[in-house]
């Protein structure tokens, strides 16, 4: 596999998750990248899961598993993601923007472990790897949870969470009024 595996999680187009506009689990293969393209008006959230990913964008980025890297498109950037020599996996999680004429923006969070800084009022963001055993106190949210083969998306209560296998668990807080353009 050299291209792309994308399996779309969520992508709700009445604006009923709020902010959130679309989640997607992709899988690349070694050296395999969605190719040159671009975004404007939109945040990327991008969570890899496993592998590397090159950031290919002004100065670039190296991420590894575990790492978060927020992209803010503003008013537009032309970019490429490519894996590493293992490929990657990563979750890709798209927000509506909140300025869209500022400069693009792209940030890494290292291996972050609980809430991720967005730097935004309408979304908030917690992380955790967890071990086959580990136990973790998981806010509420909607909860993705990341198997090597799986990923689940639900809405959950929060509270203890045990592994029963290695697993990646992210939840998402969202403002969930619905925005103007949805009403009506």
């Amino acid at each position: 596999m050299t291209g792309v595996d994308q399996r779309v999680l969520l992508a709700p187009d009445d604006g009923s998750v709020g902010p959130l506009l679309r989640v997607a689990d992709d899988r690349l293969g070694p050296g395999g990248g969605y190719g040159r393209h671009e975004h404007r008006a939109v945040d990327v959230v991008a969570v890899v899961v496993s592998g590397s990913l090159q950031h290919r964008w002004g100065d670039g980025a190296q991420l590894r598993a575990g790492d978060v890297a927020v992209l803010r498109a503003g008013a537009g950037l032309d970019h490429d993601e490519v894996a590493g020599e293992d490929g990657a996996r990563v979750l890709q999680c798209y927000l509506r923007a909140t300025g869209t004429d500022g400069p693009p923006a792209h940030e890494v969070h290292p291996r972050p472990d609980g809430w991720v800084e967005l730097g935004r009022p309408d979304a908030r963001l917690w992380l955790a790897t967890l071990s086959e055993g580990e136990r973790a106190e998981v806010p509420e949210g909607l909860q993705l949870v990341v198997s090597a083969t799986d990923t689940q998306v639900t809405h959950g209560t929060g509270g203890a969470f045990t592994a029963e296998e290695k697993l990646t668990v992210l939840v998402w807080q969202l403002d969930v009024a619905r925005p103007a353009w949805a009403r009506d």
